[in-house]
């Protein structure tokens, strides 16, 4: 389930708005989006696999609240774990074509 924006790393582009299934997300203006309907969260974890910033940190408990602190998460290495989990990287591929985020920040900024 989802747990944290952390609205320090956030950049308010709102990826995770756009990706989320389950509509769990309000848009704030000039602020990180905030978790509006946490419990229709599906963990399917597409918002913290997209998110550009490492800004979310989603839980693999789907049922129940996980008590988890941003300063932590980032300490254990933990937040946006997910995408590297999964071979996404960042870094040098940012912006790039084999950066995973570009086609949906594109079409986010309206240039796709």
């Amino acid at each position: 389930m989802i747990e944290i924006v952390d609205s320090q790393r956030c950049i308010e582009c709102n990826i995770c708005v756009e990706v989320c299934p389950r509509d769990v997300f309000d848009v704030v203006k000039d602020k990180a989006p905030i978790i509006a309907r946490k419990s229709d969260c599906q963990t399917c974890f597409l918002c913290e696999l997209y998110c550009p910033t490492d800004a979310l940190y989603v839980s693999p408990y789907a049922e129940q609240d996980e008590s988890v602190q941003s300063a932590q998460l980032i300490a254990d290495g933990r937040m946006g774990s997910y995408s590297r989990n999964m071979g996404w990287r960042r870094g040098k591929a940012a912006g790039t074509d084999r950066d995973p985020t570009r086609l949906i920040r594109l079409r986010t900024a309206g240039g796709v």
